[in-house]
């Protein structure tokens, strides 16, 4: 196909508005990856394939910098009628994240030439769903020096970093159990449980006054299983906690602090506690002065004249699975307003979704250069 079409904002348009059309809830994502692999196939990408997950892989180009420009395909459940009125393009991943995954493919599509550097184009399953993926991507160990995630950011945002994560999942047992009538001749594992938790996040979140939320080490209690009966005391509780690690911390720091204080707990209550750990995803960062963020902050200047914000969230992202399993620059950046992520009415501004494929095209641009000035070829 001729690289001048794949530029025309009518097609651009078209072609994000016939993605959003195929519905792809987690593990659904088959019908996307086709369309996808058909479109890598007209815009002259190489060895394109759908992996064992159903992920879709192609590359393009040959020689240095290795770039992976990486999206998901699945949304959340939940219909959105495709239309496209007052400026913005409605549908079911418009946001989160269409949108940047076709930004990114229309920009990979318009770079010419060989030995410009290759771009491995990534579309991935189950990101809404346990990262399957992600995960399964990292385990073909990709050889590529950096990489960028497509999620909606906002087009002067730049995400540099995520928050760790460790969920556990804490079990109190007290031995014996009594009726509800005479509550005194045994202890409770529900209220127990309590006095666990409440020792774990004040542990966890003490002496952070003044810091910015994004470097805050944060202790949620999002379930908790007890109880056989409306009218016997409980023997056993299940308590999960989602525990969010700034990137100044790891999840050995936090697990020693978390190991401690159920120790510490158990002994001072007199009852028998353990945990499991469910989740545990290390914290990641990346370098501010590294070729890439420098890529994106001038392909980002060009385009939209302003220097652009770099940004911590306190999530927890792909990003940090691909930079440490990798140990490359990454950050996450695509059109679209986190907040309509998910929403009824989720839209990506019509506007912004072609500025960004503006701006991935001169980021890739920017990238050669700061790449060979940062590593230049070995003099025969």
């Amino acid at each position: 196909m001729d690289s001048s079409v794949t530029s025309t904002p009518r097609y651009s348009v078209k072609v994000l508005e016939k993605a959003l059309r195929l519905y792809t809830p987690s593990l659904s994502e088959k019908p996307l990856a086709e369309f996808l692999a058909d479109k890598c196939d007209d815009f002259g990408f190489e060895d394109i394939r759908i992996d064992d997950v159903g992920n879709l892989i192609a590359t393009k180009g040959s020689g240095y910098p290795r770039i992976m420009l990486c999206g998901h395909m699945d949304t959340v459940p939940g219909k959105i009628k495709v239309r496209n009125e007052d400026g913005f393009i409605y549908g079911r991943g418009a946001s989160d994240a269409k949108a940047p995954l076709i930004s990114m493919l229309l920009a990979a599509a318009s770079v010419q030439g060989n030995n410009n550097g290759t771009i491995t184009f990534a579309a991935v399953v189950d990101e809404e769903g346990n990262a399957t993926g992600i995960k399964s991507l990292v385990k073909q160990k990709p050889e590529i020096d950096y990489a960028i995630f497509g999620e909606p950011s906002g087009i002067k945002n730049i995400t540099i970093a995520y928050k760790g994560r460790i969920a556990i999942n804490l079990r109190v047992n007290v031995g014996d159990s009594a009726h509800a009538s005479a509550p005194w001749l045994a202890k409770n594992a529900i209220e127990e449980s309590y006095v666990f938790t409440s020792a774990l996040k004040k542990s966890l979140e003490q002496n952070q006054e003044g810091l910015a939320k994004s470097m805050m080490l944060t202790s949620s209690l999002t379930e908790i299983k007890g109880g056989t009966s409306h009218n016997v005391t409980p023997l056993e509780c299940d308590a999960i906690m989602d525990i969010r690690i700034p990137v100044n911390m790891n999840c050995k720091i936090v697990g020693e602090r978390i190991a401690t204080t159920v120790q510490d707990i158990a002994k001072k209550q007199g009852v028998n506690a353990f945990y499991s750990v469910i989740d545990e995803t290390e914290p990641f960062e990346a370098p501010h002065s590294s070729p890439l963020v420098r890529a994106l902050t001038l392909g980002i200047m060009d385009v939209e004249k302003a220097r652009p914000q770099l940004i911590r969230k306190t999530g927890t992202g792909d990003m940090n699975i691909i930079g440490n399993s990798l140990n490359i620059p990454v950050v996450t950046y695509g059109p679209g307003d986190p907040h309509a992520s998910h929403t009824i009415d989720e839209r990506v501004s019509t506007d912004e979704f072609l500025r960004s494929i503006e701006v991935f095209k001169r980021m890739l641009s920017h990238l050669r250069r700061l790449h060979e000035f940062k590593n230049p070829p070995a003099k025969s």
